[in-house]
């Protein structure tokens, strides 16, 4: 035993080891998780680190998902903190009951703790014959005891299974089909469809129920004040009644939204909350105005935007719902489970244990897209036909247009270079809506698209500004970089006509974006080489080691010219989680504007690797949907509705668009264990626009970089 051990915080709202372990008598162990699977692979890491500390073997671990009826409930699966959390507390778990397993395993063999040895579960003590299993001794039974942070995990050198490569656990299911919400199929189960108006503030005027009701297979139609919804014996009886809804209905519409053309001066334009931000931390006090050093040699300023983007989830959201015994079960892909179910359970009026919510594997999003509405769709829908489970899915227009976007941003920029080209003054402003539209309970207020439409309606929540260490806006908007001066100000933008949430990496795409292409600038007009620029800035040795590491990879050779040329960036997300830098090639071709992604680089640092493979994943994922969203992606809308309703009107990035990307892994064993999901979000568009800058001579601030774009500033 060892001095306490510092409790993960999801450890410290759910204690008790038995939530965590289960020894089950066929010789498998469980392990649950209150974060969710959204493709990042945290099964598959949960169940390396619970394996590693239990000395199993991963083919005996099964690893429970998020379950508001057993398990810890740990919140929403953002901020890429699931290994960190969960991680952290499965690590935990797991060692404190492998403490109590060798504590009865030295009773039953008559051996000192310190004669024990273990090889996949069975317990033997040296020297002797004598053996015992962990299901032998606990098979069944329950722990019935706290977490306290006294058992000493593995020290890294110990590690068999951690950090070495392997396959995930859960791809056979995913490859055959069985994983999905969409192919759920339960005893008796109906098909649902709802149909959404046709934009945020239109009311149902009239519509024909009758003749939906008259549809072969139709079993209900549902009309609550603008809300309708249809449920049939088979899925195209469902979709034919819900065309015929949206065929005979009326909508009364008003011109609510921004005008698109001049997006980003309505921004700045509006009413607005400020802070000065330090340290991260948005401080509740006067901003106090910029001034340029009076003596500087070079001042700079420039401004970067980006639109509102959308998550884009291939497959539209969907819930399974059904409604027995007053309890109303269902399965979905949302990422806040137990959050999710309280939400709802507020927008109908009921206790939250009325609600069991399962998760499923689904689209994935990385953020808030519709997976959290449509569980009160469903919900909705069940309530009408009780007894049979409903499997609901959105149209791709529905997805579309009512999925909350990540916010448009803008970003100011100003610095100043001393005679020595080094950066002593900085200043970075951020506007946005806010990033934080997640459901939550808010009394008479929900965040749900169907609790707003219903005929007894609860009306959006007011934004509020977060004034915690990089969430939102702010996040990620003040730099790493050791400037001895620096002004960093956050402005929340109140009005919000257009619907937003949290979007993978929430402010700190736009951020780092902006920041990384004005270190680029800087280093251009003092003649300095971008990556010595950028470690003449740092004296964080990780962050120096990250960015040379993806230099020599990459075979950095600086400005080129002549369309093609290299742009590096760097960013520790939320300057607290994963250091990541990315080299990017590239082509611009002069005649048309088309950019060509030639080969990509990316090294990261994450402390402690536990899989390889699904850390490569994730930073080679979130660069190629970054790349998607610097590349091709923007909502477009009229005053009256979002105009891009499909994959014509919102391209994404293609197979033949992704280019040769090379991930380089800094493996720091014994360390932390360190966030890296929406580590490759920022640095993505910065490193594209300054390849495009050495490869043009062409600055591009304006997100996203298409061929009219790139040709204008051509």
């Amino acid at each position: 035993m060892t001095d306490r051990a510092p409790l993960s915080p999801s450890l410290q709202r759910n204690p008790d080891l038995d939530t965590w372990i289960a020894i089950r008598e066929d010789g498998t162990i469980a392990i649950s998780t209150g974060k969710v699977e959204i493709g990042q692979g945290i099964r598959t890491a949960i169940a390396r680190i619970g394996a590693e500390e239990l000395d199993v073997s991963l083919e005996r671990v099964r690893v429970r998902g998020a379950d508001t009826a057993h398990g810890p409930d740990e919140w929403v699966t953002s901020g890429s903190m699931s290994v960190e959390h969960s991680g952290n507390a499965v690590r935990q778990a797991a060692a404190e009951a492998r403490q109590v397993l060798l504590e009865l395993a030295a009773e039953r063999l008559g051996a000192p703790l310190t004669a024990l040895e273990v090889d996949d579960g069975t317990v033997r003590a040296r020297g002797s014959d004598r053996s015992v299993t962990y299901w032998e001794l606990f098979g069944g039974r329950s722990f019935d005891r706290k977490i306290t942070g006294e058992a000493t995990p593995k020290p890294a050198e110990s590690y068999s299974i951690i950090g070495r490569p392997g396959l995930r656990i859960d791809l056979r299911r995913k490859l055959t089909g069985g994983a999905f919400l969409h192919d759920m199929t339960l005893p008796g189960m109906l098909y649902g469809r709802v149909l959404r108006p046709p934009s945020y503030r239109a009311k149902l005027v009239s519509v024909d129920l009758d003749g939906a009701r008259a549809l072969p297979g139709v079993v209900a139609v549902v009309r609550d004040g603008s809300f309708l919804g249809v449920v049939a014996e088979r899925e195209e009886q469902a979709v034919r009644a819900r065309e015929h809804l949206r065929e005979t209905a009326r909508w009364h519409e008003e011109a609510t939204l921004p005008p698109e053309e001049s997006l980003f001066d309505w921004l700045l334009e509006q009413p607005r909350e400020s802070y000065p931000v330090v340290d991260g931390v948005p401080e509740q006090r006067p901003v106090e105005p910029h001034a340029d050093p009076p003596d500087a040699p070079l001042t700079l300023g420039a401004t970067y935007c980006r639109p509102y983007q959308m998550h884009a989830s291939i497959a539209p959201s969907a819930a399974l719902a059904e409604l027995r015994d007053d309890v109303l079960t269902i399965w979905s892909h949302s990422q806040g489970i137990s959050v999710t179910r309280r939400a709802v359970a507020q927008a109908l009026g009921i206790a939250d244990d009325a609600i069991r919510l399962i998760h499923a594997d689904g689209p994935g999003c990385y953020g808030n897209n519709g997976a959290d509405d449509v569980v009160l769709d469903a919900a909705l829908l069940a309530r009408a036909v009780p007894e049979r489970p409903v499997m609901l899915a959105l149209t791709r227009e529905e997805e579309h247009v009512w999925e909350p976007y990540g916010p448009a941003m803008v970003v100011k920029l100003r610095g100043s270079l001393d005679s020595a080209a080094r950066v002593i003054d900085w200043s970075h402003e951020t506007f946005s809506n806010t990033h934080m539209g997640r459901p939550r309970p808010f009394g008479e207020r929900s965040q749900l698209a169907a609790a707003w439409l219903r005929a007894e309606p609860l009306e959006r929540p007011e934004p509020r500004a977060m004034l915690f260490a990089h969430v939102g806006i702010h996040r990620n908007a003040d730099p790493i970089y050791a400037f001895p001066r620096r002004r960093v100000v956050k402005h929340l933008v109140k009005p919000t006509p257009i619907r937003v949430s949290s979007l993978r990496g929430l402010g700190a795409y736009a951020n780092v974006f902006a920041i990384e292409s004005f270190m680029d600038e800087l280093a251009h007009a003092a003649g300095v080489d971008p990556v010595e620029f950028r470690l003449r800035h740092l004296g964080d040795r990780r962050a120096r080691e990250v960015i040379e590491a993806v230099a020599v990879r990459a075979g950095w050779r600086g400005p080129a010219g002549e369309g093609r040329g290299q742009g590096i960036a760097f960013a520790r997300y939320k300057n607290a989680a994963a250091y990541t830098a990315i080299v990017v090639e590239l082509e611009v071709d002069r005649a048309n504007g088309e950019i060509r992604l030639l080969r990509a680089v990316i090294a990261a640092d994450a402390g402690q690797v536990v899989d390889p493979d699904g850390l490569e994943n994730q930073l080679e994922g979130g660069f190629i949907q970054a790349a998607s969203w610097t590349l091709k992606e923007e909502v477009r809308f009229d005053r009256t509705r979002i105009t891009s309703t499909d994959w014509e009107t919102y391209p994404i990035l293609t197979f033949p668009d992704v280019p040769d990307v090379e991930t380089l892994l800094l493996d720091r064993p014994g360390a932390p264990f360190l966030g890296a999901g929406e580590a490759a979000q920022g640095p993505t568009p910065a490193a594209i626009a300054n390849a495009i800058f050495h490869a043009t001579g062409a600055r591009l601030r304006r997100i996203p970089f298409t061929p009219p774009r790139v040709l204008a500033a051509l």
